[in-house]
């Protein structure tokens, strides 16, 4: 909820506008009202449900962690397809089943809206 109130205080400094000529304050001041709305829901929630205690599970932290670190690096040194496949089958060994062919059709999914973001919204993506 601060967050939410810091950012949508700072947006309310820039004219916002309107809907049909938004002004440089207008997005800021509606993500921030989306995250204050989704903020106080989760507070209010919380007092209607009991605790549930949290694990933190440091083995799979660190796999999603190198995948999307070596997702950076292939990427940049290599290619994006090889780095969007090794995040895939990387940060995969952290589910509970691991299925190649499921990854496999993932990556195909990922690879297909990468070129769809190169081709036709003309993203300067190093897909090869």
């Amino acid at each position: 909820m601060a967050i939410a109130l810091a950012f949508g205080l700072t947006a309310l400094r820039y004219p916002i506008g309107d809907l049909s000529r938004a002004g440089p304050g207008l997005f800021p001041a509606l993500v921030s009202a989306m995250l204050l709305v989704i903020a106080v829901s989760t507070v209010i929630r919380s007092f209607f449900v009991a605790p549930v205690r949290l694990d933190f599970n440091y083995k799979n932290i660190s796999l999603i962690l190198a995948s999307l670190c070596g997702f950076a690096l292939i990427s940049t040194f290599l290619n994006m397809i090889a780095g969007i496949v090794f995040m895939v089958f990387c940060s995969a060994f952290a589910g509970t089943s691991y299925s190649w062919v499921r990854n496999v059709k993932v990556s195909a999914g990922l690879i297909v809206m990468a070129l769809a973001l190169q081709k036709l919204l003309g993203l300067n993506l190093p897909l090869y």
